[in-house]
């Protein structure tokens, strides 16, 4: 069975997984602006624990937001891709919450 759009056209089953992925891909350089903005900061009027705390912190969430998101934006990549788990779901939601609080710690 086919979805069609309010017109009564076809849905190209494509378009939607290629608008994610693109959004995924816009969220994971969103994330890598903060983490090194995060670093630069940190560095920028001498190095103190909390500073660097919050770098090493920013690129460790970072790192484990890019694992989530090259898991799903290949998984996106597959012909009849399944949707975004609940548990990842909260991981994105946590890894963003995350790093915008370690951003807020080291420009304090």
């Amino acid at each position: 069975m086919s979805a069609s759009s309010p017109g009564g056209a076809a849905r190209d089953p494509g378009l939607q997984p290629e608008r994610t992925r693109l959004a995924w891909r816009r969220t994971t350089l969103s994330a890598t602006v903060v983490a090194v903005l995060a670093a630069k900061q940190a560095v920028r009027d001498g190095a103190t624990g909390a500073g660097l705390l919050g770098a090493a912190l920013s690129a460790l969430v970072w790192i484990g937001f890019l694992v989530v998101a090259q898991g799903r934006m290949r998984e996106l990549g597959e012909a009849r891709p399944v949707g975004l788990g609940v548990g990842r779901a909260w991981a994105v939601v946590g890894c963003g919450v995350a790093l915008a609080g370690f951003g807020v710690a080291v420009v304090w």
